[in-house]
């Protein structure tokens, strides 16, 4: 099965990867199921795991959302809902909790 190569957006302060590398307590590698989140184009997509194979996971796009609205898409530049990506687990993004705008904020106390 083709997978749909994506450039995923960095996920700044939001990097899973990062919030795990200072307190690694909860963190497990993601198992089929299991939903995921990245950024894309500025918007929030999820991902349901199918396999995930060295640091990166393999799954369907169940969701493109903008962030602001909460407007759901089918359809963002090249990715579309359905699409089989990857998703290397540097590029995994929590979801926003409407307070995203600091998302440059570096500060890290």
């Amino acid at each position: 099965m083709m997978h749909r190569h994506v450039e995923w957006d960095d996920p700044g302060a939001a990097s899973v990867m990062r919030h795990y590398e200072k307190n690694p307590i909860g963190y497990s590698d993601p198992g089929p199921g299991d939903i995921l989140s990245a950024r894309y184009q500025g918007l929030v997509v999820r991902i349901r795991v199918d396999a995930y194979v060295d640091g990166t996971s393999i799954g369907e796009v169940v969701a493109l959302i903008n962030p602001a609205s909460g407007e759901r898409r089918k359809l963002a530049g090249k990715l579309a809902q359905g699409d089989i990506v990857r998703l290397p687990d540097a590029s995994r993004a929590f979801e926003p909790t409407g307070g995203d705008e600091d998302e440059g904020d570096e500060d890290h106390t």
